[in-house]
């Protein structure tokens, strides 16, 4: 039908709809006063700075202690290095768990920005408790300072306390702060979609620069001045940045907790388990979907040919034919009985996760030692640079982080570019393709690590061996390859972990997602401490009582450690291309899609996220 003026009335309303969405963003977020977010003055990266400072600042405070922890175990708790490597992972761990806890009451209860800003507020906490633990006399872990063979009770009580407040305000930043900032990029403008991509690559680059000075300038105040000023810094820091973000208020989008992304998960079981005897229908069109105005949040899902015991949640047991339109008699049907397609679907991804989440876990493993093992044998090398300046070991974690910080430069600004060109994927390379690519870094990580660690072991026999002669030790700058290797695969793995547990989960997950790539590095923390527990344990009965992991790193034989973490790697790495090869990434629905089976033709309004 045309209007008198030949305008076709249809165009019309395509324009009108146009500019609506290039004014306001309809991707179920809201801003600060809970109305549509004006795309001009709201989120992308305006936002998202804000959100990357209070990033910066949680990561000085994070690798700030965590990096050296395991020094002031053994130098101040006089802890030995078995106990103190196990406190360390044990803390590590919990830190990159809590995640688990504080996502799920985000996207369920309280939405990101409020549970960012009360876990900031207890991490906060934890900064002071420590500064207070290092200034209050009857608080310092002795009386004189390095006068003490053990250091008391009490200092120990609240110095652990306060390290279990800043795991608990982790839980809450870490899942949240990510996906708060990716939520201010809409998936539905190619523009904006483009900038998300690149926003995973500058999240890890500014979380490397907070790292690179938490391991250098903090480390350092750490050796030379204090604990406690070190403490005192990182806690105004924090305070400081907590300012800035709250002030970024008005400039965020909010997407609101559409209540618990889990329960839905199980309805899809129950419901499929409920008509297990039915036969899943040959066409999927035929299951049941809700229309997408029915839809608070969140897009609607196509069906996939995956899992299909499933998709029997979906079946449509009492219909009545209505035209070409199927409709179920009672509209407020049973969810415990029947779900949609979407929710069908969401449970599938969280299924096809789980194989991809389990062989992550050696990367995890291989990122516990470079706080643990890695920064015990800095302490026993060379690290003096002239006669006044020598080196804190945990600072050599900063190799690391510059090789981070130059791969993701490269990649987005150089490799992506030419790879969408010669791929035509809009990453690049695949997500999971990009994780297979540091995975195989981590193995040559491990390699070169056993390599070094027989060099030094080597190096350490010969000087035994000739202690009247002057024999200088072997530098610290040994250990630079093991951890620019590393620093290269976390460029691929972790920056492609983050963007596919953001990614790839349910639209009412996305703190989840997060904090399920945190998870990875937690278990492996804590997969890292039984490991050397076995290890321990087993060559200490067949090594003549020499255990590989003993007191003294100079008596242990560290190296073969490394050896067993790379030849685990390869083993893992086999199996990961074998899953990867076969997974099937989230397939969203485009707005001109009306029907399930129309997902199957990408030409019919499909957009694929992969």
């Amino acid at each position: 039908m045309e209007r008198a003026d030949g305008v076709d009335h249809h165009q019309d309303i395509m324009s009108e709809s146009d500019d609506q969405e290039a004014k306001w963003v309809q991707d179920s977020s809201v801003d600060h006063k809970g109305n549509l977010p004006n795309r001009a003055s709201t989120g992308v990266w305006k936002a998202s700075l804000f959100i990357i400072t209070i990033e910066f600042s949680e990561r000085i405070s994070f690798f700030g202690i965590a990096t050296n922890l395991i020094m002031y175990m053994t130098r101040v708790l006089h802890q030995d290095l078995g106990q103190a490597a196990k406190n360390v992972n044990y803390w590590t761990g919990l830190s990159t768990l809590m995640p688990l806890v504080g996502g799920f009451l985000a996207d369920t209860y309280t939405g990101r920005f409020t549970m960012v800003l009360f876990s900031s507020l207890i991490y906060l906490m934890g900064l002071s408790l420590l500064t207070m633990s290092e200034f209050i006399p009857s608080l310092k872990p002795c009386e004189i300072v390095g006068k003490c063979i053990q250091a008391r009770k009490i200092h120990e009580v609240v110095f652990f306390i306060a390290l279990y407040f800043i795991s608990i305000g982790t839980g809450g930043i870490k899942p949240c702060l990510e996906s708060f900032g990716a939520d201010q990029f809409d998936d539905n403008h190619p523009e904006e979609r483009k900038q998300k991509m690149s926003y995973f690559n500058w999240w890890n680059s500014a979380l490397c620069c907070g790292l690179l000075l938490g391991v250098t300038v903090i480390v350092s105040i750490q050796d030379n001045l204090s604990w406690g000023i070190a403490d005192l810094v990182l806690a105004i820091f924090m305070a400081v940045t907590l300012v800035i973000f709250y002030l970024g208020k008005p400039y965020y989008r909010y997407r609101m907790p559409d209540g618990s992304p889990v329960k839905p998960m199980f309805q899809v079981l129950v419901a499929a388990f409920t008509k297990r005897k039915l036969s899943p229908p040959s066409n999927p069109s035929s299951l049941y979907e809700s229309p997408m105005s029915k839809m608070s949040q969140g897009r609607l899902l196509c069906h996939t040919s995956g899992l299909r015991f499933l998709d029997k949640a979906a079946i449509i047991e009492e219909e009545e034919n209505m035209g070409s339109n199927k409709k179920i008699k009672n509209q407020n049907q049973n969810p415990w009985r029947l779900q949609t397609v979407t929710r069908v679907e969401e449970m599938k991804l969280v299924l096809n996760m789980i194989p991809i989440w389990l062989t992550s876990l050696t990367f995890g493993i291989n990122v516990a030692q470079s706080s643990t093992f890695f920064v015990k044998q800095a302490a026993t090398m060379n690290r003096q640079i002239s006669n006044n300046i020598i080196i804190p070991p945990a600072s050599i974690y900063s190799i690391g982080a510059i090789a981070m910080i130059l791969s993701v430069t490269i990649y987005d600004k150089m490799l992506v570019p030419y790879l969408r060109r010669a791929t035509g994927d809009e990453r690049g390379l695949t997500i999971l393709q990009r994780i297979g690519i540091g995975l195989v870094f981590s193995v040559f990580a491990m390699v070169v690590s056993a390599l070094v660690e027989m060099k030094r072991l080597k190096i350490v026999e010969q000087e035994i061996e000739n202690r009247t002669k002057t024999m200088l030790s072997m530098s610290v700058f040994w250990l630079a390859p093991q951890y620019t290797v590393l620093g290269m695969g976390d460029a691929f793995t972790l920056v492609g972990m983050q963007e596919y547990f953001y990614d790839q989960v349910p639209d009412s997950m996305k703190s989840l997602g997060i904090a399920f790539y945190l998870s990875v590095i937690g278990l492996g923390s804590f997969l890292s401490s039984f490991l050397i527990i076995i290890v321990d344990h087993i060559t200490g009965k067949i090594c003549d009582h020499k255990s590989w992991i003993g007191k003294d790193l100079n008596m242990s034989r560290l190296d073969n450690f490394f050896w067993l973490l790379a030849a685990l790697n390869v083993l893992n790495l086999c199996v990961y291309v074998l899953l990867a090869r076969k997974y099937t990434y989230k397939n969203v629905q485009g707005r001109v899609v009306q029907t399930v089976g129309d997902c199957h033709n990408k030409d019919d309004g499909v957009e694929l996220i992969a």
